[in-house]
């Protein structure tokens, strides 16, 4: 019988899904020659190829890509054997791998960090910035236990809770005449050129909602890479944008040049959530992670907190 082990199917994943030694040895942490040696003693194991080795190019074999979709699962079988062995001990402590959208990580982290520390000493939370799709992707993949994301999304085999209601804030140039209301209506959007995000962003697709409601239109030559640029594009006066309201708080609610400004309600919001799979026997320490979010989030005068629910899980 021949002895699989789980690293070598391992470096067979990461060079399936990076196309390149070196970014996959990177990936698992060893160097490239390593992951290239390990990779050729399981290929002699198998007695078959699993990879085309060209010039600044890897690509995997029609065997290479079979036996990789099964390596997947079989480390997600790991993962789930530690997992469970770890919640069984403590199920509050080891690592719990979350994913974060862009346009709420860097927003919402500030605010509940520490309180995570405090309640769940035990637990190490590692953090990872992802777009929706790519997010939804590892958490299926078994790369992330828990995925915080703007809802709704395709729940198959994923259970879902809400954690918090974020309105919208329009930020607009000081010197914008709609900056001289204390609070503005979607239907003042009419005509404005609006800043977006690129493709690939949630929070673009919602504004644009939010957009074509008002008659507002997209600026065509423009795509910001980061809520940030947004920001600076805006003071620098070539329109305005939507912003979620944790983006606007703290140490973000003075930027130089731009006035924010809260719609009447009822305002344009998003859903935030947490996702994970149902699979998952990490549920008692995303349960703490989620209760430390609604609790000790900050959210109360920055949001509506949402209904506390668990959705097929």
């Amino acid at each position: 019988m021949i002895d699989l082990k789980l690293k070598d199917l391992r470096y067979l994943v990461a060079v399936a899904d990076e196309q390149h030694f070196g970014r996959a040895a990177t990936k698992c942490f060893v160097s490239q020659p390593t992951l290239s040696a390990q990779l050729r003693k399981l290929e002699a194991a198998l007695g078959v190829q699993l990879v085309e080795r060209r010039p600044r190019q890897v690509t995997l074999t029609e065997a290479g890509e079979e036996i990789a979709e099964h390596a997947r699962h079989m480390l997600q079988i790991g993962e789930a054997i530690v997992s469970q062995a770890q919640s069984r001990r403590d199920p509050l402590a080891g690592s719990l791998r979350v994913g974060l959208l862009p346009t709420i990580g860097p927003f919402l982290l500030p605010l509940v960090a520490l309180k995570l520390r405090r309640a769940l000493p035990r637990l190490e939370l590692l953090l990872y910035e992802y777009q929706t799709a790519p997010l939804l992707e590892r958490l299926a993949a078994g790369e992330l236990d828990l995925a915080i994301l703007a809802l709704p999304v395709p729940a198959d085999n994923l259970a879902v809770r809400e954690l918090y209601r974020e309105s919208f804030v329009l930020a607009l140039p000081e010197s914008h005449a709609l900056a001289a209301k204390a609070r503005v209506r979607v239907a003042d959007l009419a005509g404005e050129t609006l800043l977006l995000l690129e493709d690939g962003h949630c929070l673009r697709e919602q504004a644009l909602a939010i957009c074509s409601r008002s008659g507002g239109h997209e600026k065509q030559d423009f795509r910001a890479t980061s809520i940030e640029t947004l920001r600076q594009m805006v003071a620098a006066g070539a329109g305005v944008t939507l912003l979620p309201a944790l983006a606007t708080r703290g140490a973000y609610a003075s930027a130089r040049g731009v006035a924010l400004r809260a719609f009447v309600r009822p305002e344009p919001s998003r859903l935030i959530g947490a996702v994970w799979r149902r699979s998952s026997a990490r549920t008692a320490a995303i349960a703490a992670v989620c209760d430390q979010i609604v609790r000790h989030g900050g959210l109360a005068e920055l949001a509506t907190p949402a209904r506390a629910r668990s959705a097929g899980g």
